[in-house]
């Protein structure tokens, strides 16, 4: 999401952080291109008119021009207000009611409603160690009470049945009783979604409303609708009283628009935002990060908290362990950093997430890809394990086996081989505590990373 906002808005940050002297007419054309950006990003218009406006303000005033460092001070007045339009903070779910704290979930068909309950369940059970249990009153659309129960067996949370023939209020009631006869702590409300607002789908979702007294009531909105998303938000939230929105489908939206408009048109604060279609894909949403991100500034907490919740310590403390003792990082430890980097949403979720990246060539971020991991993985499954131990056994013949097994060429295995001596050298570096020569390599990695290869994936 928002790489072409940001990568338009960081020439521009970039070109004003280094000016010594700002004057009013540099602002108003730097503001220009901001303007634009954010209108092409599909902004609505009268988000993007106030955000231009607050800047201009803070810009042409003592904060900024009598500022010894004026660029990097509009810089900061930018980030600021980008935040502030998208809620400052992060605005938490409000749990802090007597069991079972029911959340009713609203948004048109197609916005991706019931995956989004089911990630919202497994999000409060792994992370806010809440035993949860989902519903569906979708009695129009069979399949979607099916998919529900699909959905609840893959994230292992509760679920309560129900069939097309009920009343969707009658389904509710039952099961705010169920949760409380199994203790649950949340009760997550799948509601029926329309193609379009109408009366009929208003009408039940405020007697669903009405029946549940919800403590959240969230609104799941579609990123890729783009102004829609903003509408539809607006319309829901003088219907309902909603406590908060979710952006769904963020990974397919590279302008990123209806994050940045929802909150300032509905009021409402965007809580979470679905960053892919695995069942963890969702992440609470933090209006500072996102700003930081947008400006190419990167967004390093973020990374750290997806590095501790997918990385397998177990694995990590072993490998840790294994190269202090001086042993040979071998292609298995490989394979492992591999696959934690594919587990943690995969190397562009990685990249997206570090300062300047916005700033690369896009040769190099395209040699950056999740198929360019996987095939490295399969080319190591296809060695046998005496192979796997000792890298330098993989003469001519024994490479083409390898590329045949893997359906890759023996180009690619060569490549390979390449990759992993890197890191096994950086690995004996650090094992003999020379911290001086491992920067040197990592440094050496970075800069290589333009010649068709991935950096060495030990870097995470």
């Amino acid at each position: 999401m928002f790489e072409s906002l940001s990568q338009r808005l960081s020439t521009t940050i970039e070109r004003l952080r280094g000016r010594a002297r700002l004057t009013e007419a540099n602002i108003r054309e730097s503001l220009r291109e901001v303007r634009i950006a954010l209108l092409e990003a599909d902004v609505a218009l009268p988000v993007v008119q106030a955000l231009i406006q607050r800047v201009q303000v803070r810009a042409v005033g003592v904060e900024v021009l009598k500022s010894l460092t004026p660029g990097q001070a509009l810089v900061k007045v930018v980030r600021d207000e980008l935040t502030a339009l998208m809620g400052t903070a992060n605005a938490d779910l409000n749990l802090n009611c007597p069991p079972p704290a029911v959340v009713l979930m609203a948004g048109l068909q197609g916005a991706g409603k019931t995956t989004t309950v089911a990630k919202l369940a497994k999000f409060l059970k792994d992370r806010k160690k809440k035993k949860v249990m989902v519903v569906s009153c979708d009695v129009y659309r069979p399949a979607a009470i099916e998919q529900l129960r699909t959905l609840a067996e893959q994230v292992d949370v509760l679920f309560h049945p129900s069939s097309g023939d009920q009343n969707p209020v009658a389904i509710a009631k039952s099961a705010v009783d169920a949760a409380r006869k199994n203790f649950a702590d949340v009760l997550l409300v799948d509601t029926a979604g329309r193609l379009a607002i109408d009366m009929e789908m208003m009408a039940e979702i405020k007697a669903l409303h009405a029946a549940l007294d919800p403590i959240e009531t969230l609104f799941v909105v579609d990123a890729m609708t783009g102004q829609d998303a903003a509408t539809t938000a607006k319309a829901f939230s003088e219907a309902l009283p909603l406590t908060g929105v979710i952006v769904t489908k963020t990974d397919g939206d590279a302008r990123g628009g209806a994050a940045l408009s929802v909150r300032y048109i509905t009021g409402r604060p965007i809580k979470f935002i679905g960053v892919s279609e695995k069942p963890d894909g969702l992440d609470a949403f933090h209006p500072d990060r996102i700003a930081q991100r947008i400006l190419g500034m990167g967004d390093v907490l973020s990374l750290v908290e997806q590095v501790e919740q997918n990385v397998d310590r177990e694995k990590a403390q072993k490998l840790a362990e294994k190269v202090i003792k001086g042993k040979r990082f071998d292609m298995s430890d490989m394979r492992d950093q591999l696959q934690q980097m594919l587990s943690m949403g995969g190397l562009a979720s990685l990249m997206d997430k570090l300062p300047g990246v916005g700033n690369l060539p896009d040769k190099v971020k395209s040699n950056v890809n999740d198929n360019e991991v996987k095939r490295m993985v399969a080319i190591i499954n296809s060695m046998t394990k005496k192979e796997r131990r000792h890298p330098d056994l993989l003469n001519g013949s024994r490479k083409v086996r390898v590329a045949r097994g893997s359906g890759t060429q023996p180009a690619d295995v060569n490549r390979l081989l390449k990759q992993y001596m890197q890191m096994e050298k950086m690995m004996s570096k650090l094992s003999s505590g020379g911290m001086k020569g491992l920067m040197r390599q990592m440094s050496g990695a970075m800069k290589g990373m333009g010649g068709g290869g991935l950096p060495p994936a030990g870097m995470h």
